[in-house]
């Protein structure tokens, strides 16, 4: 049992073995016990109670960190969680439109967000340790990661909502042109077998398919700017990859809860571009006061206050709205 001691990036073996079985174990228990019956239409309700699940979790998972690493990586952890679940807001956002440019029924929609979720887990951990491999090597990167964050923030803060039209999107283009796609969704199959123009039987894809991979590809998008994020939180990779994970599992649960209320949650993006350039001045501010390092409290409870304002003064200023009405499917 000695290899279970041995290390990787920086932590034991066996506390990314019991992740990495407590990952798989409740993706079991999401797709074996809670969804056994099969496709069905997640309520509010139940969205509801999942999503606290999901984040009594990875709130819960904080105390073991406490338990192995002490105060201070907790309150990295628990910091990288909430801007990891805050950010996500956008990521939901994005899902809606695809759904509803695809047509996708209520009912098919958790299958397909639970297996980009798997496709999640694996990009997210790719980009983790090739970050943490830089980070190590080339610790300058970090300055890097902050400027970013910081212009991305203050371009978040003054430029105007961008519309998204998926029927533009160039990925959906390419992909109608390079593979077979039918024009209509087949229950909830990715890919069926039907005769071409000629009566030869061919597999095609569904647009549940293509609604997946785009899914995928705007997680890697926003990944641009939430796992350099997370790095100027923490460098420790465990602490990194834990937390955006736990954030991710519960973004199915969130999607269902907020999907219907998103335009209730209209201003909170200038919060997130706040939360933002904080996030990427701390190593400044760190460097100028002659800190080792930003407090990790003072930074926890400033991630709370920032976030917390602008979903009190959103749900104030959007008091008694209606959701717009979505665009028919193309």
């Amino acid at each position: 049992m000695e290899f279970l001691f041995l290390l990787f990036l920086g932590k034991p073996l066996w506390m990314w073995l019991l992740f990495v079985t407590l990952v798989v174990a409740l993706l079991a228990f999401d797709l074996g016990v809670l969804h056994k019956d099969g496709d069905h239409e997640i309520g509010v309700a139940e969205s509801l109670k999942l999503s606290a699940m999901y984040i009594a979790l990875g709130l819960g998972f904080s105390g073991f960190v406490y338990w192995q690493m002490g105060w201070e990586p907790t309150a990295h952890y628990l910091t990288a969680f909430v801007v990891e679940k805050t950010l996500a807001m956008d990521n939901v956002f994005v899902i809606a439109l695809i759904f509803t440019f695809f047509a996708v029924p209520r009912a098919y929609q958790h299958r397909v967000l639970f297996w980009g979720i798997l496709g999640v887990i694996v990009l997210r951990g790719i980009m983790i340790g090739l970050g943490a491999t830089i980070v190590a090597s080339y610790s300058w990167v970090l300055y890097i990661f902050a400027v970013f964050l910081i212009f991305t923030g203050i371009k978040m803060m003054f430029v105007g909502d961008k519309e998204h039209n998926i029927a533009d999107n160039a990925l959906l283009k390419f992909i109608k042109r390079r593979f077979r796609v039918t024009d209509d969704l087949h229950g909830n199959s990715f890919f069926v077998t039907k005769p071409d123009t000629g009566g030869k039987m061919v597999r095609y894809a569904t647009p549940l398919f293509i609604a997946l991979i785009l899914i995928e590809i705007a997680d890697l998008v926003f990944a641009v700017d939430s796992v350099p994020a997370v790095f100027t939180i923490t460098t420790d990779p465990y602490i990194v990859y834990t937390s955006n994970i736990f954030a991710i599992l519960g973004l199915r649960a969130l999607y269902f809860a907020l999907a219907a209320i998103l335009h209730r949650f209209a201003y909170l993006k200038y919060a997130l571009s706040l939360l933002l350039v904080f996030i990427g001045s701390k190593i400044f501010v760190a460097d100028l006061m002659g800190w080792e390092k930003f407090p990790p409290s003072w930074s926890l409870g400033i991630t709370f206050a920032i976030l917390g304002a602008g979903v009190f003064f959103s749900l104030w200023k959007t008091k008694g709205t209606t959701p717009p009405v979505a665009r028919p499917a193309e």
